[in-house]
């Protein structure tokens, strides 16, 4: 049986701004074993990014704050531990792919430069070594002749070969776990069925652990074991990804999963879900879905649901389809 890398449980952040406190994410938790890829599924809004920066303790805004619960990684409890030591871990043990490479290479500086800085400041190596590695890690990632283009700048890569950058960068340090921001956004076809095999292949050759942020569940389907639904901050069902996507038990995955385009289904408009997410000013009382629910009862539009276990490892927060009343505990 795999072992527990990351065990994250009740994690909750709040926007500080002008004496009002805004959640953001509420009570999230979930874990990872070693080798495991988690997908973190939802629409944009939903909180999965901020969830995921606040693993790294690089939460987008100043205002933003973790205000409860436990991020424990490696035996470490990452919200208490000292900036000094984070530094060390982010980078060194945790990597993270961000969602526009574009926008996280610094356009003045070469991307070799770029690993080999990375290198140097987690390992106890020359500028010569480092720049060995780079080349070494840009030929693992699939760029072609690497000893040439480690000295381009990020300019002169095309997007794919940009996300392999960003992919050899987060790896440089030979992290445990790799989180993955979209990284199949705004790539074509082929370039993304390239990223996700590169994703799987390192996976299998390094023992890495993913958490895979993405709003594709076919991308999910390919790659993940299992997956974390997240819905206005919160997560609304998490288990293994057959089980999550053959029998969801929250309707709103249930209407995720309709909405994906699929090759055998019928032409025309796909289906989508009615109304909007809700903003961080305005949750609505009880069920955060329930304004788009088309099952929502009274008891939905009062109180919070929690999440049950419905069947061994899935776990899902609904009144109607996943009562604690089938004999499910709180998770």
């Amino acid at each position: 049986m795999s072992e527990l890398l990351l065990d994250v449980r009740d994690l909750s952040i709040e926007a500080h701004k002008d004496a009002q406190r805004l959640s953001i994410v509420n009570r999230v938790s979930f874990s990872l074993s070693t080798g495991e890829i988690l997908g973190l599924v939802g629409e944009s809004g939903s909180g999965k990014t901020v969830t995921c920066r606040a693993l790294m303790r690089l939460l987008p805004a100043t205002s933003l704050k973790i205000t409860g619960g436990e991020i424990n990684f490696a035996g470490r409890d990452l919200v208490t531990v000292v900036e000094k030591e984070m530094r060390q871990i982010r980078g060194g043990r945790i990597g993270m792919i961000f969602q526009n490479p574009a926008s996280h290479l610094d356009p003045v500086m070469r991307i070799g430069s770029q690993i080999a800085e990375s290198l140097m400041l987690h390992l106890d190596i020359s500028s010569a070594e480092a720049k060995a590695q780079a080349i070494e890690l840009l030929r693992q990632v699939g760029i072609p002749d690497p000893q040439r283009r480690v000295d381009d700048y990020p300019h002169q890569f095309s997007g794919g070969m940009r996300q392999r950058a960003m992919i050899a960068l987060a790896l440089a340090c030979s992290p445990d776990l790799l989180i993955a921001d979209e990284p199949t956004t705004a790539l074509d076809v082929t370039v993304q069925a390239q990223i996700l095999r590169l994703l799987l292949e390192l996976r299998d050759k390094r023992g890495l652990s993913i958490i895979l942020i993405t709003h594709d569940l076919g991308v999910v389907a390919q790659t993940c074991d299992s997956i974390a639904v997240m819905y206005a901050g919160r997560i609304c069902e998490r288990g293994p990804k057959r089980d999550v996507l053959a029998e969801p038990f929250h309707p709103y995955t249930s209407r995720l999963i309709a909405c994906q385009p699929s090759a055998s289904a019928d032409t025309g408009l796909l289906p989508s879900i009615p109304g909007q997410p809700p903003l961080p000013s305005s949750w609505p009382a009880g069920c955060r879905f329930h304004p788009r629910c088309d099952r929502a009862i009274g008891l939905c539009r009062s109180t919070a649901p929690e999440l049950v276990s419905v069947r061994e490892d899935h776990v899902a927060a609904c009144h109607v389809t996943a009562p604690a009343a089938r004999g499910g505990e709180a998770a």
